[in-house]
């Protein structure tokens, strides 16, 4: 009982990242039940078919909240079922042995990515036109094969994309990928199923996950709004290079002082990348004072009353990621 209560608080945990951040459920949750023992096909088949709940409540979550981009969604998310399926397939056929260091291999690098991706300021400033389809449906593919074979992936690999590409608001971007989601998780829960047989799903755990996932899904669609992402997304990001790294250490079979020397080159990369996400989120919020300080300033308003209007006047959606808004 206690594992599972423990389990309910990491799907809750992992939703109100996944939530806020457009990604980090699978990775989050993947990487615990590695680290407990689980064979690496049946927590990813686990987390996958939590998924098909958590996503859905997300999902309809982030549409009454006007999170969603209908059209985004229903072209990135039927290429990323057939990735997720393939994915999964693949996973199914590998031994544990094999498929232990490739996982977390995989959950290192999209965690290393995470770090590197939120220590800058994410550019949104290529606005006007639209996704293409040509360019959607290939991301899909990718993101839903990573995401079935890591137990991750398919958030770090879409909507970091879909944000530099800077035609969506970045709350909008957040929310279609999480919908978009349901139908990857529901792809690679059938694909595990056809590979693994039912055994191959822990149903406490699947059961744990979804209850933790279920009761944050509301409260992650209003936070993606005022969480900044740039910081949450770099601490993530930490956790899930080191905690992985112990994986691929024992895989190579790493002895003596390179062990604690790794650990401690990995831990002080995560910190710079900490501190280079606070500068820049802290860049990103003086560049927006001064935009909205300078028309003030132009009709002769005094500087107080302008410094008090840029704070009172930033929207939301700006303060929860730390970019600006497509206009």
């Amino acid at each position: 009982m206690r594992k599972l209560l423990v389990l309910a608080l990491v799907g809750l945990v992992a939703q109100l990242i996944d939530g806020s951040l457009g990604m980090a459920y699978g990775l989050t949750s993947s990487t615990l039940l590695l680290v407990a023992g689980v064979a690496p096909a049946a927590a990813s088949a686990s987390v996958h078919l939590a998924e098909i709940g958590t996503t859905l409540a997300a999902g309809v979550a982030h549409w009454r909240f006007g999170n969603v981009d209908w059209r985004v969604v229903t072209r990135i998310a039927l290429p990323g079922a057939v990735g997720a399926f393939a994915g999964a397939t693949v996973l199914s056929s590998i031994s544990t042995e094999a498929a232990a260091p490739w996982m977390a291999g995989i959950l290192f690098t999209l965690g290393a990515y995470l770090l590197i991706r939120f220590a800058r300021p994410l550019r949104t400033d290529r606005v006007g036109g639209r996704l293409r389809g040509r360019f959607l449906g290939p991301l899909g593919l990718v993101a839903g094969f990573v995401d079935a074979t890591g137990g991750g992936g398919w958030g770090p690999v879409a909507t970091p994309a879909l944000l530099v590409s800077g035609r969506m608001e970045p709350r909008k971007v957040i929310g279609s990928v999480d919908t978009a989601e349901f139908v990857v998780a529901g792809a690679a829960s059938i694909g595990f199923l056809i590979g693994l047989g039912s055994e191959g799903f822990l149903l406490p755990t699947v059961a744990a996950l979804l209850i933790g996932g279920l009761i944050a899904a509301p409260l992650a669609a209003w936070l993606v709004r005022i969480v900044p992402a740039q910081l949450l997304g770099a601490a993530v990001g930490g956790v899930i290079v080191l905690t992985n790294a112990r994986t691929l250490i024992r895989s190579a079979e790493l002895d003596g002082p390179a062990r604690p020397a790794l650990y401690a080159l990995l831990a002080a990369g995560w910190l710079a990348a900490l501190v280079l996400a606070v500068r820049a989120l802290r860049r990103t919020h003086r560049a927006r004072a001064e935009a909205a300080a300078a028309p003030a300033i132009a009709v002769g308003v005094p500087a107080e009353a302008s410094d008090a209007a840029s704070v009172s006047e930033v929207p939301a959606d700006l303060a929860a990621t730390g970019t600006p808004t497509p206009r």
